[in-house]
């Protein structure tokens, strides 16, 4: 008889995302001629920079000639994709890196929710509130979180609130976990850390053995000169703290799939009798098993992004998409609402007015406008009485969505 992971029985029925996709086909087939402006999930609509597509092509090319052709490629990514991450993302900031430090991925979501392979499941897991599901979801199927509360949160996870109360700046731990998860810029709130604020974390970290795992996934939406893009820039963070990155928003990659994960030779952890061991060799043997590595040809599109005119062409894209962050930003402020975001990310963190709950304010937009945003309560129960809503959607349809808004009788 074949038992089955109980753990997965504990999730809600569906991911955030998937019931919003249901919630507004149900919307469609009632309201047919409806036209939807989605400002919900945060996926990219602008094509692949032409660069981008050069290189895609070459790449198909070569898998046409037994001289050039690849079949199996190294696990941890080409040495050419790494060597020009190591050089533009984290050398050009001061950052040191060995290639072997750096492993290539489909994407920051596949490796924030499988690193937990490599990591006991009885540590003790801290999240801030509102926080992106997948780090509590992979928890929970990892047996570190526990039962579900009547309140929305997860017994054996610590909530670190980032609340207007406290300017969406965790505070640190009154009880110390083993484990913290960081995202900044952040993912739902648009807000971002200083340097100073985020040497408190390493620091922190550094004194009491935590593990940080920091996902800077929006580094590349930054505007601001004292926010840092890698937590690597802070002292001492190599040794406590795996760096999660993506393509997915910074060049569209959305449907091509790829990412990377640091995490530093010196970087250690423990065993029950206290031995140190090197995480960054469980997640090689990790990956060696049970993945076969990003297609080469979604590697030498990567690595185009590098090239000076690739540079060029993303950086127009995330411009592009960070205007539409002022619109949105700039359009609902001006309707007395309380905004936040937007300006280091290319997320909106809008506070529903009259104390509407979440759920019920994004029926309401979407029933009333016609707009698509996301629930703040599916980001956990510090959500509640927000909606995000993303810059990622067509100039013209964000200017529309805006005007719906302004219009409505909230």
């Amino acid at each position: 008889m074949a038992l089955v992971n109980e753990q997965f029985l504990k999730l809600p029925e569906s991911y955030l995302f998937t019931e919003i996709a249901r919630k507004v086909n149900a919307f469609k087939l009632v309201h047919p001629d409806a036209r939807i402006i989605r400002l919900g999930i945060g996926d990219v609509t602008r094509p692949l920079p032409p660069t981008v597509i050069e290189a895609l092509h070459k790449a198909v090319d070569e898998m046409a000639h037994v001289e050039t052709f690849r079949g199996y490629g190294p696990e941890q990514g080409y040495r050419f994709l790494i060597d020009a991450i190591i050089k533009h993302d984290y050398e050009a900031r001061g950052v040191r890196l060995s290639p072997s430090e750096v492993f290539i991925s489909d994407g920051a979501k596949s490796d924030t929710g499988n690193i937990g392979d490599i990591l006991s499941k009885d540590n003790r897991v801290a999240i801030t509130d509102p926080v992106y599901p997948v780090y509590v979801d992979t928890n929970v199927m990892g047996c570190r979180a526990g039962d579900l509360m009547p309140d929305g949160r997860w017994s054996d996870i610590a909530y670190i609130p980032c609340c207007a109360e406290n300017g969406f700046i965790p505070e640190l731990p009154t009880e110390k976990p083993d484990i913290i998860y960081l995202c900044y810029p952040n993912n739902p709130t648009g807000t971002a850390l200083t340097k100073s604020e985020l040497k408190k974390w390493v620091d922190y970290a550094l004194k009491n053995e935590v593990l940080i795992l920091f996902d800077a996934a929006y580094e590349a939406f930054i505007t601001e000169k004292d926010v840092p893009h890698s937590i690597y820039e802070i002292r001492g963070a190599k040794q406590v703290a795996i760096e999660f990155r993506s393509f997915s928003k910074t060049a569209g990659f959305t449907g091509l799939r790829c990412g990377y994960t640091v995490i530093p030779k010196e970087l250690n952890a423990y065993r029950f009798n206290g031995e140190r061991v090197d995480l960054n060799r469980l997640w090689n043997r990790r990956q060696s098993t049970k993945f076969n590595g990003t297609a080469y040809i979604v590697q030498r599109a990567a690595e185009a992004i590098y090239t000076p005119q690739g540079q060029k062409e993303i950086r127009e894209n995330i411009a592009y998409y960070m205007d539409n962050a002022r619109i949105i930003r700039e359009g609902l402020s001006s309707l007395g609402l309380d905004v936040y975001g937007g300006v280091n990310a290319p997320y909106i963190w809008l506070k529903t007015p009259d104390g509407i709950d979440s759920w019920k304010f994004f029926d309401r937009l979407l029933f009333e406008c016609h707009v698509v945003g996301t629930p703040g309560v599916g980001f956990g129960p510090g959500g509640e009485g927000y909606l995000r809503l993303t810059a990622f959607g067509d100039k013209e349809e964000v200017k529309e969505a805006v005007e719906r808004i302004k219009k409505w009788k909230i």
